[in-house]
């Protein structure tokens, strides 16, 4: 996962998980006293690392936001009204709280997290506030929505800013991305190489994850960026791992299986996970509902106070 970045002298970190005001795999700050592997550290960047193939123009960073170990954005879904609650998208391993385990799902749990806004040019124009956790987890996929205090209306009358829309249609194998860091302040360019019926890493496995070409070489605190579709200026995938050493199946080192049950690795390759489904799981409001007719997202077994 893109490590989340923790304190003043945070590792760099590639991937997703993120623990709260840690952002895991590709950038989260680990609590106090909790040993967080490479790609879950998270730290605050003096200054952001040159990286080989950073894109810098053809997508802004209006809409993003920075989170305190992670980057993420504001997303608007097709049923969003501009008077509805705005919803922020990072990774699930970017939680405050910590990284959901396997199997686990956390829906409708307060949070007062705050997230620096950005403009196009990656200038901080402010905050907005969470007032809950929507839903989280890292199981089948790893996201993290949370509802804010502000609506879409609320936060382009304050900052001009309008929100990310989140495609519904799936990723297309060869379209050019851009993967954008509102935690560094960096984007990175690359094209979507193909697709990974389950990518497992540590104790989770993720469903039809977006595999991208090496070009983006994304870093810890990368984690929970919003993967624009370069063509559609929409929302694709939201970035977060790498396999950083070419180990199989560990921490910050996923491995590919496909249907066969094959394993394969290839470091250095970073991966993000579709966000083409979340749409059906949300109803007029912004109002999450799990069993709304085409929704996949996992259902909690219990949920986590």
């Amino acid at each position: 996962m893109n490590r989340p970045l923790v304190g003043t002298l945070a590792t760099v970190v590639l991937g997703a998980a993120a623990l709260v005001g840690t952002a895991g795999t590709a950038g989260a700050a680990p609590k106090s006293g909790t040993d967080v592997p490479h790609t879950f550290r998270a730290a605050t960047p003096i200054s952001a690392p040159a990286q080989h193939g950073v894109h810098t123009k053809a997508v802004d960073f209006a809409g993003t936001v920075a989170l305190s170990n992670c980057s993420g954005s504001i997303v608007k879904l097709p049923t969003s009204k501009d008077t509805d609650p705005a919803l922020v998208m990072t990774n699930g391993h970017c939680l405050e709280s910590g990284m959901p385990g396997a199997g686990e799902v956390i829906v409708d749990q307060p949070s007062s997290r705050s997230f620096t806004v950005l403009d196009a040019g990656a200038g901080d124009l402010g905050t907005v506030k969470a007032t809950k956790v929507v839903y989280a987890t890292m199981t089948d996929t790893d996201v993290t929505l949370y509802e804010t205090g502000s609506t879409y209306a609320d936060i382009q009358q304050k900052y001009g800013i309008k929100p990310l829309e989140v495609d519904t249609a799936h990723p297309t194998q060869g379209h050019k991305i851009t993967v954008v860091s509102g935690y560094w302040k960096q984007t990175y360019a690359c094209s979507i190489d193909g697709f990974v019926p389950q990518l497992k890493e540590g104790d989770w496995t993720w469903k039809d994850s977006v595999r991208y070409t090496t070009d983006c070489k994304t870093i810890g605190g990368t984690s929970g960026s919003p993967v624009v579709d370069d063509e559609t200026g929409k929302v694709t995938a939201i970035n977060n791992t790498v396999n950083e050493d070419g180990e199989k199946c560990t921490l910050n080192n996923p491995c590919e299986v496909d249907e066969s049950g094959q394993v394969t690795v290839h470091k250095g390759t970073p991966y993000g996970q579709e966000t083409y489904g979340i749409p059906k799981c949300f109803t007029a409001g912004n109002k999450l509902d799990l069993n709304a007719s085409g929704c996949e997202l996992p259902k909690p077994s219990g949920v986590r106070r």
